[in-house]
């Protein structure tokens, strides 16, 4: 496999992608197998930076190879924050993946993901459950399309209602629509504190009756998730911390449980962040799904061998870790039974699993934008 083109200016990405046939952008590496197709790549990592940051405004606009740690220490200066938990902020470094020159590196780690790759992946944390994934916070992007053109969608202000909202089209798109070049968010205040507690349940039959009773109580959970390893479903609580120990005496009440020492809460937070609960081989998987078809999947889970689950946002999406590439014909087959689909984001497994699902609007994006099929296709 040849190196990727390592373009240090906005003028050189241009260059490059009009230089090849087929092409396709990579930041950080932290979800491989989004990217492991016969293309030219293109790496990003060297176009970083907050390019413009208004706090009183609760916007950022920063170049597509940013780390986001970068991004959220920026904001948190500010006392604002990515209310979405960006996923894999810090990154092992791997001999196939050292650090660029003048990259900032600190007991054997890299600066993990990058916001373009966060964008592409479509990849959103816990917080999602209350304040929606990343689709609800990108205000506007710059990217090249398939014809070597650099292109703005959508605008730098929240206010922003003209035109066609193409940037959201983005968010998963998996590089397939153009290469992003800069990123405009909204961001919001950082809660004054926060409080996890850890809620018991005998199944997945009543961790998915607590996802939607808890979803819909007045307590306004910040996260709901749910581990079927640990039996236990994990509710995140935000605000004054006064009102937090009122709240959860309140819920502690209606299921029995216990409040996450502070250093608990952190070092759970991190395992979810990092994906350090998965086996460090194997295929990592998300999985779309809903309350209602909670329980059949995780006894779907179960019957695989070793495999291991993080249930999210109130139930609403799953992350699946296989103990080896032999159990991901069998995940297939179980998510088409269920009628669900999911995407590897790393491992030696299909791209796609399960049902296959592509809106035609989907493909009118792809067409407007690479009409050359300069990217790969959607199905790739």
């Amino acid at each position: 496999m040849s190196a990727p083109l390592n373009p240090a200016s906005v003028t050189e990405l241009v260059e490059a992608v009009r230089s090849a046939p087929r092409v396709l952008a990579i930041g950080a590496g932290t979800k491989p197998r989004l990217s492991a197709v016969d293309a030219v790549k293109l790496s990003t990592r060297q176009l970083r930076g907050i390019i413009e940051y208004d706090p009183g405004e609760f916007t950022f606009t920063a170049l597509a190879g940013t780390p986001v740690r970068e991004i959220a220490a920026a904001l948190a200066e500010r006392g604002q924050y990515l209310p979405f938990d960006p996923m894999l902020l810090d990154f092992p470094l791997t001999p196939a993946l050292s650090p660029s020159e003048g990259e900032r590196v600190s007991e054997g780690r890299v600066r993990g993901t990058t916001l373009g790759g966060t964008v592409a992946a479509g990849l959103s944390g816990p917080g999602r459950f209350r304040f929606g994934g990343v689709r609800d916070f990108i205000l506007g992007v710059r990217f090249v399309d398939g014809a070597g053109r650099l292109l703005r969608m959508g605008g730098k202000v929240v206010k922003n209602a003209a035109g066609f909202d193409l940037p959201k089209f983005f968010v998963g798109s998996l590089g397939r629509f153009g290469v992003l070049v800069e990123m405009t968010f909204k961001v919001f205040p950082r809660p004054a504190s926060t409080l996890t507690l850890k809620l018991p349940v005998k199944n997945a039959e009543v961790a998915a009756l607590v996802l939607t009773e808890a979803a819909n109580a007045r307590w306004e959970a910040d996260a709901l998730d749910y581990l079927p390893e640990a039996g236990s479903v994990f509710m995140r609580i935000a605000g004054p911390a006064t009102a937090l120990e009122e709240i959860a005496c309140e819920i502690l009440a209606r299921w029995p449980g216990e409040e996450l020492l502070p250093e608990e809460a952190e070092k759970f937070r991190t395992q979810l962040r990092e994906f350090s609960w998965t086996y460090s081989t194997g295929p990592l998987v998300k999985v779309p799904l809903t309350p209602a078809v909670l329980p059949a999947f995780c006894n779907a889970v179960c019957l695989l061998n070793g495999a291991r689950a993080h249930v999210s946002a109130g139930g609403n999406v799953a992350f699946v870790s296989l103990a080896s590439t032999a159990d991901a014909a069998e995940l297939d087959a179980s998510l088409r039974k269920l009628g669900l689909s999911g995407v590897t984001l790393r491992g030696d497994a299909p791209l796609w699993c399960g049902v296959r699902k592509r809106p035609q609007i989907a493909i009118a994006v792809k067409q407007a934008l690479d009409p050359q099929n300069r990217f790969p296709s959607l199905d790739d």
